[in-house]
């Protein structure tokens, strides 16, 4: 592992010197991550994208790209955009990425099954607004808004994301 790591840990996510508050997925952290377990998948994840809501806020991170109404993420395992970016209209089953809530106001995206998903592996791993502290996500890691804030505009594409094997547990 490198200084410029993601690291989460038990405490949080150690990262650029300081150890970020922030909440795993509800179904734990598990190596056998699968779609719809709710589970934080074990591995060395890659920092892919960022994006932003444009009306909410100013662009966090000069490699950000803004979501537009109609952006959609499709978690329709076995379809050929399964854990990728899509247009609405898209008839299969998928997540707005141009949310009500703030809750994706900032995305980090991650490698995690992308850009070759395969069936069933889980999709839409981000790192993203948490609802609360203690709340726990649908797979994702999510942190404060401040924190997020400051979290993109400290990373960069290929920053890499450890989530350590010592770590998994079922929820």
């Amino acid at each position: 592992m490198s200084a410029s790591d993601m690291v989460l840990t038990r405490s949080g996510l150690r990262y650029a010197g300081r150890l970020w508050p922030c909440t795993v997925g509800r179904g734990g952290i598990r190596a056998d991550k699968s779609e719809g377990d709710g589970a934080t998948p074990v591995g060395v994840h890659r920092i892919v994208g960022c994006l932003y809501r444009p009306d909410r806020l100013a662009t966090p991170a000069p490699w950000a790209e803004p979501i537009l109404p109609g952006d959609l993420w499709s978690d329709a395992s076995g379809q050929p955009e399964y854990n990728h970016l899509v247009r609405a209209p898209y008839p299969h089953s998928h997540e707005d990425m141009r949310r009500a809530d703030p809750m994706y106001d900032v995305v980090l995206l991650t490698d995690w099954n992308w850009p070759d998903a395969q069936t069933g592996r889980g999709s839409a791993i981000f790192l993203h607004q948490w609802r609360g502290r203690g709340r726990p996500t649908a797979g994702c890691i999510a942190f404060a808004r401040r924190d997020l804030l400051r979290i993109a505009a400290l990373a960069a594409p290929g920053t890499r994301l450890v989530v350590p094997e010592g770590l998994a547990y079922s929820g």
